[in-house]
């Protein structure tokens, strides 16, 4: 009798603890299709994550996944559309550093708020920048170009891809925390920007590994250090940033990102669900050299790590920003 009460009492409190979640909880997914919206134009980086993972994602939880452009402003302009959709985890967004951490500092009003309106499911991976020089550049380590920078009126001209990319952003977070000045100099995408600085009208610049591997590979640019925490291993005889000795660098770090997040109110098992899979799919051998093809470096954090490696991004960058008195194009 007294087991049989004990099971029955396990039953009931399993019974009672399916009631309390919303009826598409506990059936999701239905096979309604789900919406990946991507705040970016098709054929950049978050697209192309955002078509290779829906798909595998589809398959996983036998419905499809729909990838839908909406671009502009940074991925501000998605961002808010995704924010206002049903919290029932039939949307998701890619987001990124742009989108989830710079915008909000950046715009004076966007129309979420990264961290409030959105939950975040998975980090895909990070991307940090390298500095580059033209290859006949007399500057070889990060010191030889904060000295010439101190002693040149206005500093060294750097260039970027524009206001507000993280290759720009680099570049204030070194202005800002070596207490040395630099002359932006903004492009309109990272082609022509390097090309300026392969040709050697410009003295430098940041730019992701992506861009400049090819370059540094060819003998066009000679990269000076990367903004990662550790070296990377596509690059190791590059030091990183923290490693150059000069004061207030110790703890520099700069990365691009990419994750995923859905609509706060989204019901924590769909989100574990979520998280789980996704996992599942990056964790793919062809995933993984696909991110490496990226120059991502693979991320593996849970929920809670990846809110609290969020709000850190922010908090840095607003700072910068504010500092720097960066104001959007």
């Amino acid at each position: 009798m007294h087991r049989r009460t004990l099971v029955h009492s396990a039953l009931a409190a399993a019974v009672l603890a399916t009631a309390g979640l919303p009826a598409f909880a506990q059936a999701w997914p239905t096979g309604k299709p789900i919406t990946y919206m991507v705040p970016f134009p098709a054929g950049g980086t978050t697209d192309v994550l955002g078509r290779l993972i829906g798909q595998k994602l589809g398959t996983a939880l036998g419905t499809t996944v729909v990838v839908d452009n909406k671009g502009g402003a940074g991925g501000s302009v998605g961002s808010e559309i995704a924010s206002r959709a049903a919290p029932d985890g039939y949307t998701l967004l890619g987001g990124t550093v742009s989108s989830h951490a710079i915008n909000v500092s950046l715009y004076p009003k966007i129309g979420y708020d990264p961290i409030k309106s959105f939950s975040p499911v998975t980090l895909i991976g990070t991307n940090p920048t390298v500095l580059v020089v033209p290859a006949n550049s007399p500057y070889k380590t990060l010191k030889d170009v904060v000295e010439a920078s101190k002693a040149k009126p206005g500093g060294l001209a750097s260039a970027s891809a524009g206001i507000g990319t993280s290759q720009h952003l680099s570049l204030e977070l070194l202005a800002f925390k070596s207490g040395v000045k630099f002359n932006h100099v903004p492009y309109k995408g990272s082609g022509p920007a390097i090309q300026d600085v392969i040709g050697g009208q410009v003295d430098m610049m940041f730019d992701t590994t992506v861009v400049a591997a090819p370059h540094i590979q060819s003998g066009k640019l000679r990269a000076i250090a990367v903004t990662s925490a550790k070296r990377l291993e596509s690059m190791p005889d590059v030091p990183t940033v923290a490693e150059s000795g000069i004061q207030g660098l110790s703890d520099y770090s700069v990365l691009s990102w990419q994750a995923i997040f859905v609509p706060t109110g989204t019901p924590a098992p769909v989100i574990d669900k979520l998280h789980a899979e996704i996992r599942k799919i990056l964790a793919e051998p062809e995933m993984q050299e696909k991110l490496k093809n990226f120059g991502m470096q693979p991320a593996d954090m849970s929920t809670a790590q990846i809110a609290a490696f969020q709000k850190a991004e922010v908090d840095k960058w607003a700072q910068v920003i504010k500092a720097a008195g960066i104001k959007p194009e």
